[in-house]
């Protein structure tokens, strides 16, 4: 059977992360988000997988290429142009993206799944096809119920008693809010779906498709499913889908390396001393990582490989990204770490080396690393909550 994975978004809303990392192969504990779709494809006989790809195309293609080590075959369709010899992303959006691939080649010529690249999820696809062909649907999309109070962050769906869908609100006020059962973006569509679409230009599934099967009267249904669906499409919900697999409310991803303390789990070759390190768990730290004497890590907080945490640092729920050397004594409380960034959990963010504070946290394989000025320290203790240094050698 055949399936598309929508690759092609910017990712803007999980900034910075995404200016060098593309959302699908953003790591839940090592491994891309993306990875687990595949998974989850092939498990329900899904094994001839189209990926559209713009932004740091090269990225995902080097990482997954033909599919074969995940049991799948994978193609790819790139969205852009080459200009200068650079490769300019100009994605065509989630439907635009189906019709490209359909008019270069008819590929989609049976029912097929369509997932975006981004959401951790364990739906029972092969049920979701079954209630999709009960139907007699031409498009189905897949939709959960929210609590009452999460409505506006989402696209609602209004339905008629038989699942037809009538309307969509999009991130309605709580007031508006017609239902409580919000599109997940995940779809179910027969060949035909794609006449609807035009060729050669940007056209949304949500936005621009919906609204044209709803407005011809085609069989168009919402089918309500209970499944696990976590989203990462902005920065709060990375940092809180990290916490919740941490503290093993999702059940699809299991936390790897080896379990040394009750709820301390650490890949290949960490260097520390947990009786001489401040830690409750849950957390996890990538091999290769030194941890000195002297630390707090307090969970759920994940350290990638090969990271530096020197004596009197604290992580306290936090994330921190490979290769990130955090400073002596430096307080890190709901933060995320990424290279040059520090980001905290609502997704507002600075420039390490713009602000002068890359001496507090940098890239663990830097070797010329001076002792800070009384200058730098003053600035540290200015910024004050937002990263708080409680001293610096």
């Amino acid at each position: 059977m055949k399936a598309m994975i929508l690759a092609a978004g910017k990712g803007t809303r999980v900034r910075p992360i995404t200016h060098t990392t593309p959302k699908p192969m953003i790591p839940i504990l090592q491994k891309p988000v993306m990875e687990f779709l595949l998974e989850l494809l092939r498990v329900h006989g899904f094994d001839e997988i189209m990926v559209n790809v713009s932004h740091l195309a090269e990225e995902i293609e080097n990482y997954f290429r033909d599919g074969q080590r995940f049991g799948v075959q994978i193609a790819y369709s790139f969205e852009g142009r080459i200009e200068d010899g650079e490769l300019i992303g100009e994605a065509l959006g989630s439907a635009g993206g189906l019709k490209k691939i359909q008019d270069f080649q008819p590929f989609f010529d049976d029912t097929f799944v369509v997932l975006c690249g981004d959401a951790l999820i364990d739906l029972d696809l092969t049920e979701a096809v079954r209630r999709h062909r009960q139907k007699g649907a031409m498009a189905s999309l897949i939709t959960k119920r929210v609590p009452r109070d999460q409505v506006s962050s989402y696209g609602v769906v209004v339905t008629d008693e038989q699942g037809k869908v009538l309307s969509f609100q999009e991130k309605p006020s709580l007031e508006e809010a017609a239902s409580d059962m919000i599109n997940t973006g995940i779809y179910i569509f027969e060949p035909e779906v794609l006449d609807f679409i035009p060729s050669g230009e940007p056209f949304d599934i949500a936005g621009d498709l919906f609204p044209k099967l709803v407005e011809s009267g085609a069989p168009f249904y919402a089918l309500p499913m209970e499944f696990e669906w976590v989203d990462i499409g902005k920065v709060p919900d990375y940092w809180q889908a990290i916490r919740s697999v941490l503290q093993g409310h999702v059940r699809q991803v299991q936390i790897p390396g080896k379990e040394v303390r009750p709820g301390i789990y650490a890949g290949l070759n960490v260097a520390a001393d947990w009786d001489r390190i401040h830690v409750e768990g849950p957390i996890f730290v990538g091999g290769m990582t030194r941890i000195e004497n002297g630390a707090t890590i307090i969970g759920p907080a994940m350290i990638g490989p090969s990271c530096h945490i020197c004596e009197g640092a604290t992580i306290d729920n936090s994330i921190i990204f490979d290769y990130s050397r955090i400073g002596p004594g430096v307080q890190l409380v709901e933060k995320l770490v990424f290279g040059r960034y520090c980001v905290d959990r609502n997704g507002d963010h600075f420039d390490l080396q713009e602000a002068a504070l890359d001496w507090l946290i940098t890239d663990s394989r830097r070797q010329d690393l001076a002792a800070p000025s009384p200058q730098q320290k003053a600035m540290a203790e200015l910024l004050g909550s937002d990263l708080a240094v409680s001293h610096a050698h």
